[in-house]
């Protein structure tokens, strides 16, 4: 499996472009998957000067309905006229940043016919499976981050129920694909316990100290490979680092294999 990130926050190459978002190219054995597609076209953009051809994506996932994964999705669809976009059903529910910033996703698209909204597990093919883990049990809760959703009643703090993450079992190991754990990597880590984690933290706010060293020490107690970025923060990343042996950062335009 190789797994290329065509937008993120960083870049380590020049000529690629970077913004607040996510976009990841997943080549498996049987599929090319689009995971999240940034906040604008640079992800299509940065594919094409990566060699990635988006039209041959079978596969596309929307791991959340924040616009910085999922405002390159009208894109998307015009260069691939074939793939299904997979995506909680509570995707295009009005998220906000507290009470004045809508960072939802474009509702024009929202009854598109090629997007599918995914049950509480969603089996795409042997070994691809979407989550949405809404009715698991938190042991670490980390609360909503100021993150909100406009309701008929005023703001309520977001719960994350349109976030699903992406599962893939191939060659023997369990890679895992989640846009910014927003229910928390440290239940998600432990509700999967992947071989490999692949995805944000949303720790980019988080102060250096204790409390962060507290969490790289409970990640690093599983045996797991996490790659991270975006949301992760490159500080809280290099300050997790010193606690976490196998904690790797994956850049714009950085290809992993699996």
């Amino acid at each position: 499996m190789k797994i290329t990130a065509l937008l993120e926050n960083t870049a380590t190459r020049p000529e690629m472009k970077t913004e607040h978002g996510l976009s990841l190219f997943i080549e498996t054995e049987k599929h090319r998957i689009l995971f999240d597609m940034g906040q604008t076209s640079l992800f299509a953009e940065n594919a094409q000067a990566l060699g990635v051809d988006l039209s041959s994506v079978d596969i596309a996932v929307l791991s959340h309905g924040h616009y910085d994964h999922g405002g390159g999705l009208s894109t998307f669809l015009q260069i691939n006229d074939r793939a299904p976009v997979y995506m909680s059903p509570y995707a295009f529910l009005p998220h906000y940043n507290g009470v004045r910033k809508y960072i939802g996703l474009d509702a024009s698209l929202q009854d598109h016919s090629r997007i599918v909204f995914t049950k509480d597990e969603t089996r795409l093919d042997e070994g691809v499976t979407l989550f949405s883990c809404n009715q698991n049990t938190k042991a670490h809760d980390l609360g909503s981050f100021g993150l909100t959703e406009k309701t008929e009643n005023g703001f309520v703090p977001d719960d994350f129920r349109h976030e699903i993450y992406l599962l893939i079992e191939e060659n023997g190991k369990r890679i895992l694909f989640s846009g910014c754990s927003h229910k928390g990597i440290l239940d998600i880590a432990e509700w999967f316990a992947p071989d490999v984690l692949i995805g944000g933290f949303h720790f980019s706010k988080l102060p250096l100290d204790d409390t962060l060293t507290a969490y790289a020490k409970h990640l690093d107690r599983f045996e797991t490979d996490f790659y991270t970025c975006h949301c992760t923060g490159t500080e809280q990343y290099a300050f997790m680092k010193q606690s976490m042996n196998r904690l790797h950062y994956l850049s714009t335009g950085q290809s992993i294999h699996i």
